[in-house]
């Protein structure tokens, strides 16, 4: 469900070591179903195991964890625990990424009581807000503070992350600000697309264009294709039939 925005000049096809963009985005999926295995107790996997687990098919997932390295025993399968350090090393999740969230709505909000980043290597050092109402508020063990400290607490914590959860209109200058203030990765979940310049990374999160697909695949699966309905005109007796004023404009 995650796309990336537009950036100045066009994106890259393959990371600096040579893996290809798509591979980067399944190794996350890889590294869950690494870990759901291991908290199941099962220390080695098959490729097909592993595969199913990450709902892709065995051959995608051989040919990702090539780029990797071989980390696979023929006829044992992949060391669960090996495996998932070799991803989290790779992805960089070994390590403790300091992240600011902007715009402490209710997404902002139920972004900043998820438990689950600091286990995943990611350390949420301030929420952040421009509106006076919510400056303070506690949310957790944090306090929402003025998006006017930005600079000071990106340098003090030195932040590389940060989490785009405004409305649209201010998201790009959100995004500017961060960028200026030093940080080089943004995930967005702001309606708009931003522009970035080269050497930061975005990823757009958009639930509604998710929603979307689905409806697609829903109608698809009905075998229904929905047609714009052609109001039928009545009979002229070969006369242009009288039609109604388009825009509401002054009429009869």
């Amino acid at each position: 469900m995650t796309r990336a925005s537009s950036r100045r000049p066009g994106p890259p096809t393959r990371t600096e070591r040579g893996i290809p963009e798509a591979t980067v985005a399944r190794l996350p999926v890889y590294l869950r179903a690494l870990t759901a295995l291991s908290d199941s107790g099962i220390a080695t996997a098959s490729s097909e195991d592993l595969a199913t687990a990450a709902g892709v098919n065995s051959a995608k997932l051989r040919k990702d964890l090539s780029y990797l390295g071989s980390y696979g025993t023929r006829g044992v399968g992949y060391d669960v625990e090996y495996l998932r350090y070799q991803i989290a090393r790779e992805i960089g999740v070994t390590q403790d990424w300091a992240v600011v969230i902007v715009g402490i709505g209710n997404l902002g909000h139920a972004l900043a009581n998820y438990s689950g980043f600091g286990t995943r290597g990611f350390r949420i050092v301030a929420l952040l807000d421009a509106d006076p109402a919510l400056v303070g508020e506690r949310i957790g063990d944090m306090e929402v503070r003025d998006f006017a400290e930005l600079e000071d607490i990106v340098e003090a914590d030195r932040v590389s992350i940060g989490v785009i959860t405004t409305p649209a209109g201010p998201a790009q200058e959100v995004c500017d600000r961060l960028v200026a203030a030093g940080v080089t990765s943004i995930l967005n979940f702001a309606p708009v697309v931003l522009s970035v310049p080269d050497g930061v990374d975005i990823r757009k999160v958009d639930l509604s264009i998710e929603l979307q697909i689905l409806a697609y695949h829903e109608q698809r699966k009905s075998g229904e294709v929905a047609l714009p309905q052609v109001p039928e005109l009545p009979a002229t007796n070969g006369l242009t039939p009288d039609l109604p004023a388009v825009g509401g404009g002054v009429g009869a």
